[in-house]
């Protein structure tokens, strides 16, 4: 079989594919012919049904159907004939004026392009590097006896302090009038830990029970309730009780309760340690991978396939509005979302994912099976039954596939950072716990 592809613009391309119209018909017969055995009609016995009577049922469905599948079987001959890599779904169009006894067909469709990428000696990358100290085990300690501690009265007359739990009543108003959600009785937080917009704890920071204050109140602008976002409020807050923490002591009883079965205070810092040691290697990952990326990206010349970034623009919108949806946002699936808001990210995730493909496939930096298992057990590892995780993971091919993408992409970070000329730098832990 001989091709012609035309070239119409950058990947778009153009096949001619003519269909035999006997070919077309002997299909639909038999198809009919097949139908007339089991198709079940008011007045006829299963089976007994006359093939004309078929026919003039169901005869333009059959046909579209045999036309949709002659011309797709037609098309893929004919792409791999032209050792074509077709990117998305062809558009199929018929043609008129086709010699008689024949239908010619238009297929237009994009083809993948070809990925360039430069000597990738020439890339700058700054790789981080981070180290779990005993400073960071310390913190983690303090969340973990926060997350434990108790509550209880504090003495009449003591003003209320960072950490306290307090009961107030409080009721705000704007020129004068209540809003939704800005009155509550009996209402506790505890004092700077965010909980509060930061005005509100520092009116309550230094009260005492029994005490009121009144003081205005400025919401951000990107406040979540839109109704008082950037609006000014006087709120009148009464303090009814305090109440001060108390953090467990680090001795065997406490780690004993977080399931170290020696229950010293060695072992726990030790599980700390690699805890928080895997963590870091991880976001290390993350961030290393990211800046592995980004020069790929501008080390690479390629033309996108515009059915690609399309489809992926899609996927991206339906996101959105899945997470609006999530918010609690009325008809969040017809949320009139401009594609421009998502687009260039689109382009950027399709033109990344074929130049990693293009590297992958050049360098053979596909997951290799131990890699996969050696990935899930750290994975695991942090779970009480790390064994179960592993089974949870091998069960299912798509959770396997996610995995399988994470350490392609690693083999990708590594390859690249071993050809670039790479930056040693060293971040802070708090830092990199900071930026995620």
């Amino acid at each position: 079989m001989t091709v012609t592809v035309e070239t119409l613009e950058k990947l778009e391309r153009k096949i001619t594919l003519n269909l035999a119209a006997t070919e077309v018909q002997s299909e639909v017969d038999a198809r009919l012919k097949r139908l007339s055995r089991t198709v079940k009609m008011d007045g006829f016995r299963p089976g007994k049904v006359p093939l004309s009577v078929v026919a003039q049922r169901y005869g333009y469905s059959v046909h579209y159907e045999v036309i949709n599948d002659k011309v797709g079987e037609a098309f893929s001959r004919a792409a791999n004939e032209a050792k074509l890599r077709v990117a998305g779904q062809p558009r199929i169009t018929e043609k008129d004026g086709a010699p008689e006894g024949q239908m010619a067909f238009d297929a237009v469709f994009e083809v993948y392009p070809e990925v360039k990428i430069a000597d990738l000696s020439g890339a700058e990358i700054d790789k981080l590097s981070a180290e779990v100290d005993d400073a960071a085990i310390d913190r983690t300690l303090d969340i973990l006896r926060k997350q434990r501690r108790s509550f209880a009265q504090r003495a009449q007359g003591t003003p209320a302090e960072d950490g306290d739990r307090v009961t107030v009543d409080f009721e705000g108003k704007i020129d004068g009038e209540p809003f939704e959600g800005g009155k509550a009785e009996h209402f506790q937080f505890l004092v700077g830990e965010g909980q509060m917009l930061k005005v509100f704890e520092d009116a309550v920071r230094g009260m005492k029970v029994g005490e009121s204050k009144t003081f205005p109140l400025a919401f951000p602008e990107d406040y979540h309730g839109k109704d008082v976002a950037g609006k000014t409020a006087d709120f009148l807050v009464t303090v009814r009780n305090i109440e001060a923490a108390h953090l467990p002591e680090v001795d065997a009883a406490f780690v004993k309760s977080l399931g170290i079965a020696d229950g010293s205070v060695e072992g726990l810092r030790a599980d700390v340690r690699k805890n928080l040691e895997r963590e870091v290697k991880f976001r290390l990952q993350a961030r290393n991978k990211r800046a592995v990326m980004d020069a790929l990206v501008d080390k690479a010349e390629l033309e996108l396939p515009q059915i690609i970034v399309q489809a992926e623009v899609e996927r991206l919108l339906e996101g959105a509005r899945a997470d609006l949806k999530a918010r609690g946002i009325k008809d969040a699936d017809q949320a009139p979302i401009p594609e421009d808001v998502v687009r260039p990210q689109a382009e950027r995730r399709v033109r990344l994912g074929l130049v990693v493909a293009e590297l992958v496939r050049a360098h053979e930096l596909q997951a290799k099976p131990e890699q996969l298992k050696a990935h899930v057990q750290e994975l695991a590892s942090s779970y009480e039954k790390p064994q179960d995780v592993v089974k949870w993971y091998f069960s299912d091919q798509e959770r396997l596939a996610e995995v399988e993408a994470m350490v392609l992409e690693n083999n990708v970070t590594e390859f690249v950072l071993g050809k670039a000329k790479v930056n040693e730098k060293a971040v802070a832990f708090d830092e990199l716990m900071a930026q995620g």
